[in-house]
C-alpha cells in the first residue's frame, strides 16, 4: 500500500508535502546552526516554522527551539542579527558589548566563521541527498549481472513461463547492454508482440520461453497536473487496449497516444480483476531528448511499469558515494538546464513549479511507495540547496556576495546599501513565488 493511500488522499497532499518541506528546512537550519555554533557564534533562535509560536524551549547552549504556526519555512536568528534574515545587526543589542561576546554575534565575527555558516544549510541539504541515495546504492544497489528474475508482477495479460531465477541472456535473440541507454534503446526496438520469446539460464539448462513484453503497458507512477491524474488513473492500472487496439507494451501504448495529437482517446483499463473504460485527452509537454534537446510531445502523464523486477545486490561503499554524489550532481545541472531553457524560452515557463505544483508531485511520488517519497525528498532537497545559492539578496547566495565584496574591499556593504539590496531581492523573490503560483493555477 502507498503512503498517499494508507493516509488517505485529498487534504493530505498538504501534510504530506509539509512532511516533506519540514525536514529539508530542518535540516538546511540545522547547518546554519550547527556550523554557525562550531565557528563560535551563537544563535537565539531555532524555529521551524514561521509566526506564533506553539511551542518552545530553550537548551543548555541558550537557543530558544521552537515550532511556529505555519509550516512554510525556517530560520536561524544568531545574536545581533536584527531580523530572522540576517539582513542586518540590531544596533541596541551591541551596545555595551565587550570584545569576546561581539565575538559570539554574526555580524562581530570572523568573516570566515560567517561566510562557513551561511553556506552550511545549502550544504547539508546537498549532504542530505547524497545520504540517502547512498543508503538506497548500499541496500538496493545494482542489477545482477547477468540480469537474474527477481520478482514477476501480475498482469492480465502477463501470463509467463519466466520463473523468479532465471538468467535473461536474450529477449526476440537479441542480447540485451548493459548500461542504461542502450537498454532503453533496446527495449523500444523490440517487436510489440503479445509474446516475446526469452533466451533463459535456468540451472544447469539454457532454455527459451515465451513471455510478454518486458514493459508491459503497466503503471508504475500517475504524474501531477497530467490527463491522466485528471481522469482518475491508478498506479498498477493496466491499459489492454487504446481505442479497441489491443496493446502489448508500453512504448505500443505510448506510439497511440503521440498520434492522437491530443484528441479524446478511450483507454481499456484493468484495475484489481475489473475492466474499466477511461477516455482523456494527451497534453503537449516538453520532452527532453538524449542529446539534450526538447521536442513538444503529446503524453498523458503515466510511467511505465515492468514485466519483472532484476534481482539486485547491494553495492560497495566506494561505488555507492560515487553514484550517490553523481545523482546529486545529475540532478543540480538538470535544474540549472531547466531554468537555462525556461528563461531562453526553449520549453514552456509551465515548468517552473509553485508551491502547489510541489505538493502534487510531492503526492503523486508518495503514491509510488515510501521509498519514492524519501528519494523525492532527496531530489527536492537538492533543489532547495541549489536555490539559496542563487546570487539573490535575502537568500544564502546573496549573503555570500555581501562577504566576497568584503573579502575584496576589505568592508562590509554599508547598512543602507544592504537594506535597498535585500528589499530588491525580496521584491524578486516575490515577483518569482506570484509567477510560479500562476503558473500552478493557470498551466494544465
Amino acid at each position: 500500500m502507498s503512503l498517499f493511500n494508507a493516509l488517505g488522499g485529498g487534504v493530505w497532499t498538504a501534510v504530506i508535502f509539509i512532511i516533506a518541506l519540514s525536514v529539508i528546512v530542518a535540516i538546511h537550519e540545522y547547518g546554519h546552526y550547527i556550523v554557525g555554533r562550531w565557528s563560535g557564534i551563537h544563535a537565539d533562535v531555532f524555529s521551524l516554522g514561521f509566526g506564533p509560536v506553539i511551542f518552545a524551549r530553550t537548551d543548555k547552549h541558550g537557543t530558544q527551539w521552537q515550532i511556529a504556526l505555519l509550516p512554510l519555512g525556517g530560520f536561524v536568528k544568531f545574536a545581533g542579527d536584527a531580523d530572522a534574515a540576517s539582513a542586518g545587526k540590531d544596533d541596541e543589542a551591541f551596545e555595551g558589548l565587550n570584545e569576546a561576546e561581539l565575538r559570539r554575534t554574526m555580524h562581530g565575527a570572523p568573516l570566515w566563521a560567517r561566510a562557513a555558516t551561511v553556506a552550511a544549510g545549502p550544504m547539508f541539504n546537498f549532504a542530505l541527498s547524497i545520504i540517502v541515495f547512498f543508503v538506497f546504492f548500499m541496500f538496493s544497489g545494482k542489477a545482477v549481472d547477468p540480469v537474474t528474475v527477481g520478482e514477476i508482477r501480475a498482469y492480465p495479460q502477463a501470463e509467463t513461463s519466466l520463473l523468479v531465477g532465471d538468467q535473461i541472456r536474450k529477449i526476440n535473440d537479441q542480447t540485451p547492454p548493459e548500461d542504461a541507454v542502450g537498454y532503453r534503446t533496446f527495449i523500444d526496438a523490440l517487436p510489440k508482440d503479445s509474446l516475446l520469446p526469452y533466451t533463459v539460464g535456468r540451472g544447469d539448462e539454457e532454455i527459451i520461453v515465451m513471455a510478454p513484453h518486458p514493459s508491459p503497458p503497466a503503471v508504475s507512477m500517475v504524474a501531477a497536473r497530467s490527463a491522466a491524474r485528471t481522469a482518475g488513473m491508478q498506479i498498477d492500472d493496466v491499459i489492454t487496449a487504446v481505442d479497441g487496439q489491443p496493446v502489448a507494451s508500453f512504448d505500443q501504448m505510448r506510439d497511440i497516444i503521440l498520434a492522437s495529437e491530443g484528441q479524446p482517446v478511450v483507454l481499456d483499463v484493468w484495475r484489481g480483476g475489473e475492466t474499466l473504460q477511461v477516455t482523456l485527452s494527451a497534453r503537449e509537454r516538453d520532452h527532453q531528448l538524449a542529446d539534450g534537446s526538447f521536442e513538444k510531445r503529446w503524453q498523458i502523464g503515466l510511467s511505465g511499469g515492468v514485466l519483472f523486477t532484476p534481482a539486485r545486490e547491494g553495492a560497495g561503499i566506494w561505488e555507492s558515494a560515487s553514484g550517490a554524489v553523481q545523482q546529486t550532481w545529475a540532478i543540480i545541472s538538470g535544474s540549472l538546464e531547466g531554468l537555462y531553457h525556461i528563461f531562453f524560452g526553449t520549453i514552456s515557463t509551465c515548468n517552473l513549479n509553485g508551491p502547489v505544483g510541489m505538493a502534487q508531485n510531492v503526492s503523486a511520488f508518495a503514491e509510488a511507495g515510501i521509498a519514492d517519497f524519501i528519494r523525492f525528498i532527496a531530489l527536492l532537497s537538492t533543489a532547495v540547496g541549489l536555490l539559496n545559492l542563487f546570487p539573490i539578496p535575502v537568500l544564502d547566495g546573496g549573503h555570500l556576495v555581501f562577504f566576497a565584496w568584503e573579502a575584496v574591499t576589505g568592508k562590509p556593504p554599508s547598512d543602507k546599501a544592504l537594506r535597498i539590496l535585500m528589499s530588491i531581492g525580496l521584491t524578486v523573490m516575490l515577483l518569482v513565488m506570484t509567477f510560479a503560483l500562476g503558473n500552478d493555477l493557470l498551466c494544465k
